[in-house]
């Protein structure tokens, strides 16, 4: 059963109740779920081939984090981060039904399932984290921070598709048809007929207040990444600015000691668009 079925969820945060968008592929009643979350500004729609290549296996869950995509902006802004992220993502486990997921996070959707995972009695059975870990360095955060909530309108869609193939170049040598794709579900249409982002600019605000607190340090999550208990596989970008070779090596070394694997010819990040990197996760999430 390969059709995507588009879904949404009631969540809530102390501003009051969000819809969270996601799609699903896969028999609706397959007890072994995948969760796909992912990057900052991106949405769940990143994970069409993957999830393509595994629904016959899982069945495969790809939320919008809130403030992406076709979920809904919070109205207090302060509240886009980990607590409530994962909040929304408990929400969805349950709405999905199940007992126990395997989950592999790109980015800011790694730090979710980090999050979740380093809890007990925690329902994350296999962890895959793609190109993140316990330490984001300094050069990326000001990287991200000179995009993220600042992204420019377009006349047209080709002007999008040129501008995500400029900021994005970092996810490798794509097709135009892959950089179309990564365009399309990520950009909406306004009132005045231009082309905007698909996510809320509010999502900066306290990103820029945590850049502006530790300005010049990397970001530290190594508590949580030292309580992870479960099978744990970690992916790095080859030429990743954001997973340092050197933190990639002690995520094996340390904590759920992660079994490793590198992409070549990318950066940050991996975005799992040609069958070499999906075998890489369909290894692990059956032998892991």
């Amino acid at each position: 059963m390969t059709e995507m079925r588009q879904r949404r969820v009631q969540c809530l945060s102390p501003a009051g109740f969000h819809d969270m968008a996601y799609v699903e592929w896969g028999d609706p009643r397959n007890p072994r779920v995948l969760v796909c979350a992912h990057g900052l500004t991106r949405c769940g729609r990143d994970f069409d081939f993957l999830a393509q290549a595994l629904c016959g296996e899982y069945r495969v869950v790809c939320p919008d984090v809130v403030g992406r995509g076709r979920s809904d902006w919070l109205k207090d802004k302060m509240l886009y981060g980990l607590p409530q992220y994962a909040a929304d993502m408990t929400t969805l486990l349950a709405r999905v039904d199940a007992e126990s997921v395997d989950w592999l996070g790109t980015s800011m959707g790694g730090l979710i399932g980090m999050a979740l995972a380093a809890q007990e009695r925690s329902p994350i059975r296999r962890l895959a984290l793609n190109d993140v870990g316990p330490v984001i360095t300094a050069a990326s955060v000001v990287r991200i921070g000179q995009y993220v909530g600042n992204a420019p309108r377009f006349d047209g869609f080709e002007q999008a598709v040129a501008f995500v193939r400029f900021v994005s170049a970092p996810f490798g040598d794509l097709s135009d048809a892959q950089w179309r794709q990564l365009t399309e579900h990520v950009v909406t249409t306004a009132a005045d007929g231009k082309i905007e982002f698909r996510y809320d600019p509010g999502i900066a605000l306290p990103f820029a207040n945590d850049v502006s607190a530790d300005a010049g340090k990397h970001i530290e999550l190594s508590p949580l990444y030292d309580a992870i208990r479960c099978p744990t596989l970690a992916i790095r970008g080859a030429l990743s600015d954001l997973l340092t070779p050197a933190t990639h090596q002690a995520m094996a070394e340390r904590g759920p000691r992660a079994r490793l694997a590198e992409m070549p010819g990318v950066g940050h990040a991996p975005m799992f668009l040609d069958a070499a990197q999906v075998a890489v996760v369909v290894e692990f999430l059956r032998h892991g």
